[in-house]
């Protein structure tokens, strides 16, 4: 059942009415963009949004301005839930995308040049990212899903972050879609005027602990949180996860078929559909349309190696690891672990520490990446039984017989689906 166009929604693409020198820096973002995938420098769409911004640095909030925008921001997650908005929104009109997941602001308006039919933008903004995008982009709604510990050399502490956007969101006009059960999203979106809470759930609880409004010690009786210092406590959520149902305002439930493995996928799928629901788009029609998602930039892709299957998963900070361990097939299912600590995954690998590795006792594990070294110490003090290896390929011919789980972080990630393809 596709929804109507609201009174006063945008209908015209982002390149409808863009002026001389808004077109002007599109077209030469394109020709740098190709350039660099000719150059098999990646996807290029970063360097085109750089390109493009440096000959008009407004460009972002022009391609915007004729498109119903919706914002992700997370700490993990993020990249799912924007794949299924786009899928879900994708009943009411043509929708443009930033599926890659470059999430700052030049991969976000290479993304949007690329949107000349779209009528609606869904955009995943890195947490650094989302105030200043928002202030560009002028958003119908945004989405905050979670927050923790990320890149400790980059983003900054998760109490700072929230601050950081309750401040920013602070009289958005934009409908807030809010993760109700994680302290430091509530305390950021609770400034907002418009805010729609989602029961959606808190797996890692490690950076939730202390009161974000006070410094208070939280109490989590059960699934509810309060702090008894200065009475900041969970609101009263309009939309939930029960089960593998979606239940909403009215107290409805809806079943999630998702082909995407894992409760978290769930709470994406459960956040998704309030956010659909602001753009009309009826929970059952929403989730019908998420089915379709078998994988999200190649997470939870299979793949064949040496007539071994690889099942390939990306974790990139203790919140992402614990998620990642509840996916993985029971032991002795064999499992490689890798990491990088380049630019793009924080340098700092600290976070190690923070991982609770001993679930991967009884497991054969097989360790590989830029800081396998460190990895390895880790699981060591972990007791896990552990291999090191210098590629997936020693890890295939070394595991024993099961599908094998190779789960690694943002690079290690990337080099890990290049291997594959080969």
């Amino acid at each position: 059942m596709p929804a109507n166009p609201e009174p006063g929604t945008r209908t015209a693409g982002p390149s409808a009415t863009l002026p001389p020198r808004a077109k002007l820096a599109v077209t030469a973002g394109k020709v740098a963009a190709a350039v660099s995938r000719t150059a098999g420098r990646g996807s290029g769409s970063v360097i085109g949004g750089k390109v493009a911004l440096r000959l008009d640095p407004d460009l972002l909030r022009s391609l915007a301005e004729n498109l119903d925008v919706v914002l992700v921001s997370a700490t993990n997650g993020k990249t799912t839930t924007t794949r299924l908005i786009a899928e879900a929104l994708k009943a009411a009109g043509p929708v443009v995308s930033n599926a890659l997941g470059a999430n700052m602001p030049a991969g976000i308006t290479s993304a949007l040049a690329d949107g000349s039919e779209a009528r609606y933008g869904v955009i995943e903004v890195d947490e650094k990212y989302l105030v200043s995008v928002a202030r560009d982009t002028a958003p119908k709604a945004i989405a905050l899903l979670n927050l923790s510990r990320d890149q400790l050399d980059r983003s900054s502490e998760t109490r700072m972050l929230a601050e950081h956007w309750r401040e920013g969101l602070q009289g958005t006009e934009a409908v807030i879609i809010a993760n109700a059960d994680d302290p430091l999203v509530t305390w950021a979106a609770s400034s907002s005027r418009k805010v729609v809470w989602v029961a959606a759930g808190q797996a890692y609880r490690e950076d939730a602990w202390s009161c974000p409004s006070c410094g208070g010690v939280m109490q989590r009786p059960g699934e509810d949180w309060f702090c008894p210092s200065c009475g900041f406590r969970r609101p009263q959520p309009h939309w939930a996860l029960q089960g593998d149902h979606v239940v909403d305002p009215q107290g409805s439930g809806w079943p999630i078929r998702l082909q995407l493995p894992g409760r978290a996928n769930l709470s994406n799928a459960t956040s998704s559909a309030a956010v659909a629901a602001v753009f009309g788009v009826h929970p059952q029609t929403a989730l019908q349309r998420m089915e379709a998602v078998q994988a999200v930039a190649g997470r939870y892709e299979s793949v064949t190696v040496a007539g071994r299957e690889v099942r390939l998963l990306l974790a990139k900070n203790p919140a992402g690891w614990l998620e990642t361990f509840t996916l993985i097939d029971p032991a002795p299912a064999p499992v490689v672990l890798s990491v990088n600590a380049l630019s793009a995954d924080g340098t700092d690998t600290s976070w190690l520490w923070d991982v609770d590795y001993e679930r991967l006792v009884g497991h054969p594990v097989f360790v590989m990446g830029q800081r396998k070294l460190d990895l390895a110490v880790r699981l060591e003090v972990a007791g896990v039984h552990f291999q090191v290896v210098d590629s997936l390929a020693q890890a295939v011919a070394a595991a024993p017989p099961g599908r094998i789980e190779a789960v690694a972080n943002y690079t290690a990630f990337q080099q890990l689906r290049r291997d594959v393809r080969g």
